[in-house]
């Protein structure tokens, strides 16, 4: 017990000064303290249930039983930090979505809507949003972004970055930033929400409708650039984070011609095995436990391939590594950008010129 309390110690501080955090205080052991006997009560109580019962439901059933109730333990008492922002005051610009001169209400944009196009702009950048409360389905949806996006003049952009927003309809502000940079401003960026809940909630319940989304917006977004002259055309582009990946994986699997040249596909932190890499820019870190975690790991390697080592990557162990991945996710979120499932600006980075 002391040799893995000095073994974890260690890995504990190595990590944390990779990610240019301070080392590991006397709040650290606490939860760790506190975590250990709840997660072994937890184990030794299912260890417990009657005989009959057990032979009844089987030994896998048993075990499968005890670790979920191990890490449900470990997970309610992880104290997560995600803090919300505050509230943003209507815009005034006419190109903005929701103000006075949109054809998108400013209420209906919802919370992550409205901190979207509120965001600090490059000059002549257009970022539209279509919130769950603008339409009534996906495609009613795209068909007003595809409008809103017209009137704001994104169309006249140099490029159209199709944004697939995460479950809980939240576009990371540092890969605006990045597509500000990357193209100097001659960028619109159209999203619109397909949920309000928490991105694992959607993963878990209703992925599909991150897909039907993004085909819906793809869909109607192509159509419209097939309206216009090919030389003024603007080139097309479909982005992703998270769950946001998965979704824009899946409408250009079904558009195969609807983006194309180096840049149609741009995924950070996909989730592993779930996202077509081919010919995609990935963005992902060894650190990130999204891109880690899949029911596979329980008994084979993950594939960090197309992962930057940001950070000491831990030895895979069977099942170890599954359980260690899966009390990671509740904060994923909490490190520095460029560590973990945070990704800077250079999630947006291009190849093109």
């Amino acid at each position: 017990l002391g040799w893995a309390v000095l073994a974890a110690a260690q890995w504990q501080d190595a990590l944390r000064a990779s990610m240019g955090r301070p080392p590991a205080g006397p709040a650290h052991w606490i939860v760790v303290c506190s975590c250990a006997p709840l997660i072994f009560a937890a184990v030794r109580a299912i260890g417990r249930v009657p005989g009959a019962w057990r032979r009844r439901a089987g030994t896998r059933a048993v075990a499968a039983t005890a670790v979920t109730v191990a890490m449900g333990v470990g997970v309610a008492i992880v104290p997560v930090g995600l803090g919300q922002a505050d509230p943003v005051a209507r815009p005034v610009a006419a190109a903005v979505a929701g103000s006075p001169s949109s054809l998108v209400s400013w209420e209906s944009l919802g919370d992550e809507g409205r901190r979207f196009v509120t965001l600090d702009a490059h000059p002549g950048a257009i970022r539209t949003y279509v919130g769950l409360g603008s339409a009534a389905d996906a495609r009613s949806r795209a068909a007003l972004a595809v409008r809103e996006l017209d009137r704001a003049g994104g169309f006249a952009r140099a490029h159209v970055v199709v944004a697939v927003p995460t479950g809980s309809g939240w576009i990371d502000p540092g890969a605006v930033r990045g597509f500000d940079t990357v193209f100097g401003g001659d960028v619109a960026l159209v999203a619109q929400q397909y949920s309000a809940a928490p991105s694992w909630v959607t993963f878990l319940f209703d992925r599909n409708a991150a897909a039907a989304s993004a085909r819906a917006l793809l869909t109607a977004v192509r159509a419209h650039l097939d309206t216009l002259d090919l030389v003024r055309r603007p080139q097309l582009h479909v982005y992703g984070q998270s769950l946001g990946s998965i979704g824009g994986s899946a409408a250009l699997a079904d558009h195969a011609s609807a983006a194309a040249g180096p840049c149609a596909a741009i995924w950070a932190g996909p989730p592993a095995g779930a996202v077509r890499t081919a010919g995609a820019i990935v963005t992902a870190n060894t650190s990130d436990p999204v891109v880690w975690w899949q029911p596979s790991l329980l008994w084979s390697p993950p594939d960090l391939s197309r992962a930057r080592r940001d950070a000491p990557v831990p030895r895979w162990l069977p099942v170890v590594s599954f359980v260690q991945a899966t009390l990671d996710l509740p904060v994923a979120l909490d490190a520095a950008p460029g560590h973990g499932h945070r990704y800077g600006p250079d999630q947006a980075r291009c190849d093109h010129p």
